[in-house]
Formats: C-alpha cells, structure tokens, sequence
C-alpha cells in the first residue's frame, strides 16, 4: 500500500491508509513516498506509520521510501524503521548516480537489524528497480536495459530483502514505448527475479505520456498474478497523485485475489477476519 500525498498532509495520508486496510491492502508494507525528501519530514513519516500500526495491531511492516543515508541518520535519531528503501541499478556507475555504493547498504542492513524490530526473519529491505534507469545515467556501459536489470537483483538478493519491485513503467516511453513494451518488461522483470531467487514483485504501471492505458495494467497484473508475483502495489484510484503515474488501486489486489484464489500474508488474513473487515474468515469477501 502507497498512500502518497502530494503535500504530506498526515490526515490525508491516514484517511487513504484506512481506504486501503478496508480493501484487504497492506500485508507486504505501507510504504510513502515523501513529497520533501529530508530526514526530518522521514521521521515524521515514520512516527506517524508505527503509531497507527501498533494501535490497531496491524501485522505489517511500514517503510519510508526515502534515500539510504537519510534513514540511517533517522535511525540514529531513534526513528521506528521497520524496512530500509533503496532505488539500486545494476551497474556500479547507476548506483553511484544514486548517490551510494554497497558499503552503504551493508551499513543500513546491519543499523536497521540492530534495531530489532521485525517479529518474523530479519528481512529489514526493500528496494526498487527498473528497466532503463543505467541508460538513463549513462551508465549501462552498452549493456541493454534488460541485462542491466537483471544484474540489480543480484545487487538487491546479497542484502536479504523482504521486497524487491520492479516500478516497471515509471520511467517513461522513452525506455518503453507502450503497453505491449510494459507487459512484455514486466513478464521479463518477474521471470528474471524469480530466477535469482529474490522476492520479486511489481509496480504495473506507466506514464501519462507513454501510449498505454488501464487496460494495459489490467492484463498485466492478471499475468502476473497467474505467474505467481509476490506483491503488487495498492494505491487510492490507481491515480498516484503525489508522482503523477497510473498504477495498480485497492481493487485491483482485491480482484487479482478473487479471480485467482489468493489470500494476503496469513497473519494479515486473520488480523483482517478479526477486525470484522473481511466476513466468515474469507478474504475474498468483505465486510
């Protein structure tokens, strides 16, 4: 669940959480994407996400999507960080760009673990990948995008995530040109992170400016659900205001769920049959 604000407005943010709890959404992560990217307005974030988990006992985990060093100088604020984000590429020169290297990581893993938090593993990141970002930055050393992206999982898979998610179309039509590109990349993305054996989901997504369309989306996330993909993002009307792309909604989860016969994470499944928003233990029908 992504429940971005354009001007992180807390009530905003909150009133778009619960939308989503009530639509079975947030068993991976609720995650936010801050509009001001700082260690202060992190914190906050985070404050905010523990305190509404921990009063409604909600078995997940939230995650502020901001930059590696910024959460790691949050954790040393004390800030509640339950998973670290980081957009990686494939190429050392791509996550240079980033403004990181692994050594980076490494130290954010071990600052996050020490924090003890999670209830079940020590799976405490999350990153994001997509096809183009080397070539974007000029540092795919003529390598194709694919392969490129590929070698991001290798990147993300040494560091134990919890989440890896291609945000496959973010990036525009100028690295994939339509919906058949975008089916045809996010098919490869999940096949390929299936392969190298991370827990791979995916953002299904695109631009407003690249010749796709929701209906695009819906094909894609239905084979990606037959695939078996991990997760997929849950955002308030598919319209993520805050970065100004068309995603996947609540409902959307929700119909892959029914039409495929999948349930959400079982602890969140029972959390949801005991908090009456779900009726008769099924997941599929709410309340």
């Amino acid at each position: 669940m992504q429940p971005n604000h354009p001007t992180v407005d807390l009530t905003g943010i909150a009133a778009s959480i619960f939308d989503g709890l009530l639509y079975g959404n947030g068993d991976a992560v609720i995650g936010i994407n801050p509009a001001t990217d700082n260690v202060a307005q992190s914190v906050k974030l985070m404050r905010m996400l523990d305190e509404v988990i921990r009063k409604y006992k909600i078995p997940t985990q939230s995650c502020v999507l901001t930059h590696v060093t910024n959460t790691l100088e949050a954790i040393e604020q004390g800030a509640p960080v339950d998973l670290v984000f980081q957009s990686i590429g494939g190429t050392e020169a791509t996550n240079r760009g980033f403004g990181f290297g692994l050594a980076e990581l490494a130290e954010a893993r071990d600052a996050a673990l020490s924090l003890k938090r999670g209830s079940v593993g020590n799976n405490v990141m999350y990153f994001e990948t997509g096809q183009g970002s080397s070539l974007s930055a000029d540092a795919h050393h003529g390598l194709d995008q694919q392969t490129c992206e590929a070698r991001a999982y290798a990147v993300a898979r040494q560091f134990k995530p919890l989440l890896v998610n291609t945000v496959v179309g973010f990036i525009g039509p100028e690295y994939l040109f339509d919906g058949k590109e975008i089916i045809r990349a996010g098919l490869e993305d999940h096949f390929c992170g299936k392969l190298l054996g991370v827990p791979m989901g995916c953002d299904v997504c695109y631009t407003n400016h690249a010749e796709a369309d929701q209906n695009d989306m819906d094909n894609l996330l239905t084979l990606l659900g037959v695939a078996g993909c991990n997760f997929v993002m849950g955002i308030p009307g598919s319209d993520d205001i805050m970065l100004n792309y068309q995603t996947t909604s609540f409902h959307d989860a929700l119909y892959a769920r029914r039409a495929l016969g999948l349930k959400p994470a079982p602890e969140f499944d029972e959390w949801l049959t005991r908090m009456e928003i779900v009726r008769d233990g099924d997941s599929h029908r709410l309340a």
